[in-house]
């Protein structure tokens, strides 16, 4: 059982998940949604409009193949809805309809798809004000990191502009902080922060305020109090 100063673990998470989804009758769809909204709302937070260093507000964001990615799809569409300038790059589709149906939501906003990232640095350094890494998930396993998305991290940690990281950043242990992933300035925590996000010490937000108070109360999260009617917080 968790205690309250504990982070939920994985198999924690994945129980909280699937109890979301049988139990208490919410659609994957629909958390994915909730998930994005609010890590575009967190990249606003972090990196308002204004100050962005580059004439046109451009982000690119990186999908990785499981719901992180689609998570990563969903952020793209809003923060085109807040005026910023998103370009995905999203190398492996899913066949899974959910996953194709937040792809195409991305194509019709005219949000441009990358057909392959630059492995010269300096190219997303110029480009891009800020990269999102919606790679890899709680349920990937860090030690066995396939192409791609292998040397898609090792571009990622050349990169100089900042990155922020939806969940977890990509190639650490969900446990603890692991030297061969990236080091993002930002991270978005979705539902609770991840044991690892306690050697995080860059901005630190928690989004997706929507879980039931049943939930909360069975899995002891300890959640803080979120400030007004905001579906974030930075801790």
């Amino acid at each position: 059982r968790l205690h309250a100063s504990d982070n939920p673990q994985p198999m924690e998470v994945a129980a909280i998940e699937t109890e979301l989804l049988r139990d208490y009758r919410f659609g994957q769809q629909q958390l994915i949604e909730i998930w994005g909204h609010a890590c575009a709302i967190a990249i606003t937070k972090a990196f308002p409009l204004t100050s962005l260093g580059k004439k046109q507000p451009t982000v690119l964001v990186v999908c990785g193949p499981d719901q992180n990615g689609s998570i990563g799809l969903v952020c793209a569409r809003h923060l085109r809805i807040f005026e910023y300038e998103p370009t995905i790059y999203y190398p492996k589709r899913t066949p899974h309809t959910i996953h194709q149906d937040f792809t195409v939501q991305c194509e019709k906003m005219d949000i441009p798809f990358l057909s392959y990232l630059p492995t010269e640095v300096q190219l997303i350094n110029d480009a891009y004000n800020l990269v999102i890494d919606a790679i890899l998930g709680p349920e990937t396993d860090h030690t066995d990191v396939k192409e791609p998305y292998a040397g898609i991290l090792v571009t990622l940690k050349q990169v100089k502009i900042p990155i922020a990281s939806v969940d977890m950043p990509s190639g650490w242990d969900v446990d603890q902080a692991t030297s061969d992933g990236i080091n993002p300035e930002v991270l978005i925590s979705l539902m609770a922060p991840k044991r690892c996000a306690t050697s995080f010490t860059g901005k630190h937000y928690l989004a997706g305020r929507f879980l039931p108070y049943d939930i909360q109360k069975k899995y002891d999260l300890n959640l803080p109090e979120y400030p007004g009617t905001d579906c974030l917080i930075e801790l």
